[in-house]
């Protein structure tokens, strides 16, 4: 319960009995569940007090969204709802639901703060605030519940009105006197609470509203799922109510179609229910009237429905422009205003905060209230110009990454990690599903493409060998985990990727054109590291030969052979790392002494490098940290393990610490910026960061961990992969779950959002690398044994799989690699794949 001396009853009129209210004696509702917390551990849980699903209401649409979001993206404890009704309706809620308040009933109230109070899972509460969400004047009742609480209390208003009169303002003033936090969703609404509410800046946080993460489509293909292909699209959804201002559009319309006659008017969902149980359906059939009454009813389409998120990303992916035309000027923010921005759409609005806040000229365009002449020329002007239409659209699109769900909750879960009383309460993410999507997206007949424009693959970009050598080592170590036998068609034509790029002289060439013609790029650039990486991929393949089919590791070995001899002209440490990588895991199937011995000339040549530059406290094998860092120091680790020559354990060690002390500081990774190398006595750029370090460092991580043993860097790999989750300096998600790509870099300001095969791979990799350690943590907690099998037999198949949690459809794969040398899948340099 807060002090009583804290209580706003005497700054607001007791004369009005609607914002007066007695005060609740001290104590009354403290001592019992203080009682309680002390003596027992309950799972810790965040009540969310809001309207929520069934009930049809943006703000519970939004609750729901974030909530779902925040539940997603971590493992740190559960939330829980206490719903708002209207009444005395009861609906029927899903389990999340724990509790219900009737928002009329202002003894309801203490009521409701007694039981959270009581209840000692719940650490803290967080209120969705609409004015007319809450009973009282000005919704003061909510004051008795946030008074009477003894947790943390977080509040986000949703609307923030300017010019208040004194009782509105003394309401909103002792709201925030209740609680600990207030979030807002536009600077305009945090601009009004500290200048005409004065509620310090302190205590405001702003978080943007919600988006979901959508593919970007094409609208062509999208309009033909609808049967929509020869019109051009215009729409509007959400709740049908007269603030909307639909007869705004439709009186702009006529103009419009004067020029366009294939436009399309889509009117979007279901009348609030609010405004049915009010006045019925009257404005859905005036607004019909005037569809009839102007000739419009072959370009106005209502479609009377609540809309599931899918369908309404869809209607959304095929629009051309959204119209937005609110005659609430001090409505502060709209989801379905973020929605379409976010689904690409070039949006006119009418000028509410969240709309100036969000359109630039370049994503957008502004009209006045209820102006249809304004609405329609500017309509008529985007429908005119193709590129500069579906330029706002991406612009809009880009816009809104930042925006998006996983970032909302990432944001909120920083805010909530502030008031948990547990400063020992970390906020652990979850990790995603593995997703092979975009892997498929952008892989032909030939390989993996090299980039991709946001998530459509860009094949004038060509391919590289760097891309498809690791593509195949990613591609290996899925099939070693689930034993899917798709991977292995994927698996051959990376490694038919690598063989055609082998020259005959057994030397690669990294760069190849859409067509499979070598790029003349090959011809001024070193390659050296790109020949490191498929020495890398080869060993790797066949490091794991006894799961795969023996064609694939014949023909691995087939490559490597050819080009061993030329191994030892490299000079490049991170190609030299690369290379004892890949002939550890040959040599480690194999046993051939001369691959043991390549390793330990190659690691020799990598200590002279380190003596050469490693002074002081700089401990590293260069004057400088580029790319790909932890790559080094993972092969003098290899090194080790081949050899048993402890100077390279030494080295690898040394090494390796100095480079965390770089990169990890204050719970984040934060790895060499690529706008310019830290150099050797050089303050190093901060900004500039890409998934491929993130994930090597992961990889390197989980080598040492099983090597040493050490907590820390098993620690480390959580840290580094929450990197790609939002734990970064903008908090927002690097890995896309819905592509199932990742985003190509991290800048100061934004994500580059194109997903090219670099970035997709990498962050595979990384999360391959933590899927890997949780089998083995899983495995030493039941002390089973980590036994290497041979699968020649069906008795041994079934041993490996039980052993690594491999699903039943891995005996196929079994079966084809037994099958007879004609039936196996075989990797053949098909040229025809290369040919223009």
């Amino acid at each position: 319960m807060k002090n009583p001396a804290s209580y706003p009853i005497n700054e607001i009129d007791i004369k009005n009995p609607a914002l007066g209210f007695a005060p609740i004696e001290a104590g009354v509702l403290i001592k019992d569940s203080m009682s309680v917390i002390e003596n027992k551990h309950y799972p810790d849980e965040i009540l969310f007090i809001t309207s929520y699903p069934p009930r049809a209401c943006g703000i519970a649409t939004y609750s729901k969204d974030l909530m779902d979001a925040i539940g997603h993206s971590f493992d740190s404890f559960s939330l829980k709802v206490c719903a708002l009704e209207e009444g005395k309706q009861r609906r029927e809620y899903p389990d999340e639901v724990r509790y219900t308040l009737n928002a009329n009933d202002r003894n309801a109230y203490a009521d409701l703060a007694g039981k959270i109070n009581r209840d000692p899972a719940i650490k803290m509460v967080f209120v969705q605030h609409e004015f007319g969400l809450y009973g009282g004047e000005y919704g003061d009742y909510l004051l008795q519940l946030l008074y009477s609480l003894e947790k943390p209390i977080a509040i986000t208003f949703h609307t923030v009105l300017p010019n208040p009169d004194d009782n509105r303002k003394k309401v909103v003033q002792a709201i925030a006197r209740g609680v600990d936090q207030i979030v807002v969703m536009t600077r305009r609404s945090a601009e009004l609470l500290q200048g005409e509410y004065g509620i310090s800046t302190s205590k405001i946080s702003l978080i943007p509203h919600g988006t979901h993460i959508v593919m970007w489509r094409n609208k062509r293909r999208a309009k033909q799922m609808h049967q929509l292909e020869d019109r051009l699209i215009l729409s509007t959804f959400g709740l049908l109510g007269r603030n909307k201002s639909i007869e705004t559009a439709l009186e702009a319309l006529p103009k419009i179609v004067g020029k366009f006659p294939n436009v399309m008017y889509l009117v979007l969902g279901k009348t609030h229910p609010g405004v049915v149980d009010h006045e019925g359906e009257s404005y859905r059939r005036s607004l019909e009237g005037m569809v009839e009454k102007l000739g419009l009813k072959q370009n106005v389409r209502f479609v009377d429905r609540y809309l599931e998120l899918s369908e309404l990303l869809e209607f959304l992916s095929l629009t051309d422009i959204y119209l937005f035309t609110s005659k609430d000027p001090n409505q502060a923010v709209s989801g379905t205003f973020a929605y379409a921005m976010s689904s690409a759409c070039p949006v006119i609005s009418t000028p509410i905060p969240h709309a100036t806040e969000m359109l630039q000229e370049n994503s957008g365009i502004l009209v006045g209230f209820q102006d249809s002449s304004q609405l329609a020329d500017a309509a008529i002007r985007l429908l005119e110009n193709d590129a500069l239409r579906k330029e706002m659209g991406r612009n809009a699109f880009h816009q809104t990454r930042g925006t998006v769900w996983e970032n909302a909750a990432n944001k909120h879960a920083r805010l909530f990690q502030k008031y948990f009383k547990d400063e020992d309460q970390k906020f652990v993410h979850r990790l995603p599903s593995i997703n092979l999507a975009h892997i498929h997206r952008l892989t032909d007949g030939k390989g993996i493409i090299q980039f991709s424009d946001i998530c459509d693959p860009d094949i004038d970009s060509g391919y590289t060998l760097d891309d498809n050598a690791r593509a195949m080592i990613a591609m290996c170590q899925h099939f070693s985990l689930t034993g899917d036998p798709g991977d292995l068609e994927l698996i051959r034509t990376y490694l038919g990727f690598i063989g055609h790029c082998q020259q005959a002289d057994g030397t690669f060439l990294n760069y190849v054109d859409r067509y499979g013609a070598f790029h003349i790029k090959n011809h001024y650039t070193n390659l050296e590291d790109s020949t490191g990486r498929a020495i890398w991929a080869l060993g790797f393949l066949i490091g794991r030969q006894d799961i795969l089919p023996a064609s694939l590791g014949l023909s691995a070995k087939t490559i490597l052979k050819q080009s061993v001899p030329l191994l030892l002209e490299i000079e490049s440490p991170r190609a030299m790392a690369f290379i004892i990588k890949g002939l550890y895991f040959a040599y480690r199937s194999s046993g051939e002494k001369e691959l043991l011995r390549m390793i330990e000339v190659f690691a020799n040549r990598m200590v002279d490098k380190y003596n050469a530059a490693a002074d002081g406290d700089w401990k590293w094998f260069e004057d400088y940290l580029t790319y790909a860092n932890s790559v080094l120091p993972e092969a003098m680790l290899y090194a080790y393990l081949a050899t048993n020559k402890p100077l390279f354990k030494g080295i690898a060690y040394t090494s390796f610490e100095f480079l965390l002390s770089q990169t990890f500081k204050n719970g984040r990774i934060k790895v060499v910026s690529n706008r310019g190398w830290h150099h050797k006595g050089d303050i190093p750029a901060k900004y500039g960061e890409q998934p491929i370090d993130v994930s090597y460092t992961i990889q390197a991580l989980d080598l040492f961990y099983r090597v040493f043993n050490d907590q820390g860097y098993r620690e480390k790999m959580d840290i580094a992969y929450s990197w790609f989750l939002g734990n970064n300096h903008l908090q927002e998600i690097i890995y896309n779950p819905v592509s199932g790509g990742c985003y190509d870099g991290l800048e100061e300001h934004n994500v580059n959002l194109n997903q090219g095969a670099e970035s997709t791979v990498c962050h595979l990799m990384a999360r391959l690398t933590m899927e890997k350690m949780i089998n083995f943590e899983r495995n030493r907690k039941s002390k089973t044994p980590d036994l290497k099998y041979n699968l020649s037999t069906p008795a041994s198949s079934r041993a490996y799989r039980a052993n690594n949690n491999i699903p039943k459809s891995f005996h196929k794969a079994d079966k084809l690699a037994q099958q007879s040398p004609a039936k196996r899948i075989t990797v053949q340099f098909d040229k025809s794949h290369f040919k223009a």
